[in-house]
């Protein structure tokens, strides 16, 4: 999809204009974005969950200092930007980001940014096809990536293994969840579909809902509530203090010792929250949290495992990701594999089914005894001549 320009210069100069929102980290810059507007920042390697939420805010543009290519693996956020019809320049330099000031009307024309009449930067254009020869050229280059990423599994391991082997310091929650199917939300990359492909296990099977982050959001406007929110504490962009209330169980992930003060924010909302210590990522926590309460099974909505999902997501807490999946592995399915697996309850036309057969076996048990051999032979001429008269009205 396309997003209209905010505004367009009366001279028809080529390109696409928008007020600049400036910020070096992408994460802090997201909340800012409004429709129309021009993201500059600095995102080495952009991921498809960034690249996402900055189409979702409407961006006619995104301009990086740094490349959001660099090559080392084929990060997928450039190609989401690109396919959405975002204008994306990178290696654009620092310049971008110490001479623009925030709200300031930019043009974009192809690699080049433009601050009124003047050429502020000359970058790389990142159009669809630039994107994906460069994503071909970094697929080389994936051995390295897989040795980083054994060798922190690894230490991931050693210190989480208490964790991941035997449930230690995982929270107790107020929500009941053993024996009841469990559905864990991620607002990510497909995660409308996957919801509207559980509607009916949803109604149905009546599982416990536990969002990350702004999974909660997402449930939210489909018209669920969640039972069990996991957030970050040093997230710079936490759920609504209202969606936050309505959950049972709002469970905080806390580096290992950290003070009491880094729930403050939290208590300051009148939520008293569950300190959940541990290096894994919300998402992985949130599955850890469902796995300890001994549930039938775990949905996973906007959850993504694959090999480029993992070397795409390129942070401290990857392992994490990769141990959690063995730790949950008999339990967790994926949401949209649910509607293939899930037919739903019982439907009349089963009811009916199994009401006819019943009946056709009393029947025949009926007919073996003398009572029944004299009801038949009574109902014979009475079936006999309704069947005639009907023949007869046919022909």
């Amino acid at each position: 999809m396309k997003f209209a320009v905010r505004s367009r210069q009366a001279t028809a100069l080529p390109g696409v204009l928008g007020p600049a929102r400036v910020d070096r980290r992408t994460a802090s810059l997201l909340p800012r974005l409004r429709p129309g507007d021009v993201a500059v920042t600095d995102h080495l390697d952009m991921d498809r969950a960034t690249a996402q939420a900055l189409v979702d805010s409407g961006v006619v543009a995104v301009v990086s200092a740094g490349p959001l290519i660099s090559g080392r693996y084929p990060n997928l956020g450039p190609e989401v930007l690109a396919e959405a019809g975002v204008a994306v320049v990178d290696q654009a330099g620092e310049q971008v980001l110490a001479r623009l000031r925030d709200g300031a009307t930019v043009r974009i024309d192809g690699a080049t940014v433009h601050l009124g009449d003047e050429l502020l930067a000359t970058g790389r254009e990142l159009d669809l096809e630039r994107v994906r020869a460069e994503m071909d050229r970094a697929r080389h280059g994936l051995t390295t990536q897989l040795e980083s990423f054994t060798h922190n599994t690894t230490e991931f391991l050693r210190r989480e293994q208490d964790l991941l082997l035997h449930g230690h310091g995982v929270p107790r929650t107020a929500t009941a969840v053993a024996g009841r199917p469990v559905v864990v939300v991620v607002r990510s990359h497909g995660w409308e579909d996957e919801l509207q492909g559980l509607k009916a296990f949803l109604k149905e099977q009546d599982p416990v809902l536990v969002a990350v982050d702004h999974g909660a959001a997402a449930l939210a406007s489909v018209g669920l509530r969640p039972d069990v929110v996991v957030v970050s504490a040093g997230s710079d962009d936490l759920p609504s203090a209202e969606l936050l209330r309505k959950a049972r169980d709002v469970v905080v992930l806390l580096e290992r010792g950290a003070p009491r003060s880094a729930t403050e924010s939290l208590e300051r909302m009148s939520i008293r929250p569950l300190r959940f210590e541990t290096g894994a990522t919300t998402e992985d926590a949130a599955l850890l949290l469902a796995a300890a309460g001994e549930p039938s099974l775990i949905v996973g909505v906007g959850m993504h495992a694959t090999l480029s999902e993992f070397l795409d997501r390129r942070r401290p807490g990857l392992a994490s990701t990769f141990l959690t999946r063995l730790r949950v592995g008999p339990l967790l399915v994926d949401a949209a594999a649910v509607p293939t697996l899930y037919d739903g309850a019982v439907r009349p036309r089963h009811v009916l089914g199994v009401v006819l057969a019943g009946a056709a076996a009393v029947a025949a048990a009926v007919s073996t005894t003398p009572v029944g051999h004299e009801w038949a032979t009574e109902l014979a001429p009475a079936l006999t001549s309704a069947y005639d008269s009907i023949r007869g009205r046919l022909t």
